[in-house]
């Protein structure tokens, strides 16, 4: 298992770990299996989705603002409710085919730490396994 420290600048924001992941896999040695990705946090979570255009993260995290607003009266004491909520739409794990030594990704596609309360130190659990 490999434990990926991130660090988030921002509230929201949308770090790319794809290199990280495809490091990881080659030296895990694995050449056909599963790579599981796990964030251990309430208030933080992982996707797949485009990492060539920008502008799709962007989207992503004003569209998750439109769904789950601030301004809601939330009863957490903490004020953080919507980054749990956001955590808890997004989820806190992706799973990954290995192929022939290769994180098998879409030719767009790439793997995103999605902050949601920060900025944060945050940990994310890599793990590769032979199928």
């Amino acid at each position: 298992m490999k434990t990926l420290e991130v660090h988030s600048q921002s509230k929201e924001e949308f770090i790319d770990i794809t290199g990280k992941a495809k490091d990881f896999v080659d030296s895990s040695g694995v050449r056909n299996g599963l790579c599981f990705i796990y964030v251990p946090h309430t208030t933080a979570a992982v996707t797949i989705n485009e990492n060539a255009d920008p502008s799709v993260k962007r989207d992503i995290i004003s569209t998750l603002k439109k769904i789950v607003p601030d301004s809601l009266p939330y009863s957490h004491l903490e004020g953080n409710s919507p980054a749990h909520i956001k955590a808890s739409l997004v989820g806190p794990s992706t799973s990954i085919i290995i192929e022939n030594g290769e994180l098998a990704l879409g030719t767009w596609q790439g793997i995103f730490f999605c902050e949601f309360d920060g900025p944060r130190r945050r940990k994310v659990y890599m793990r590769a396994l032979s199928v």
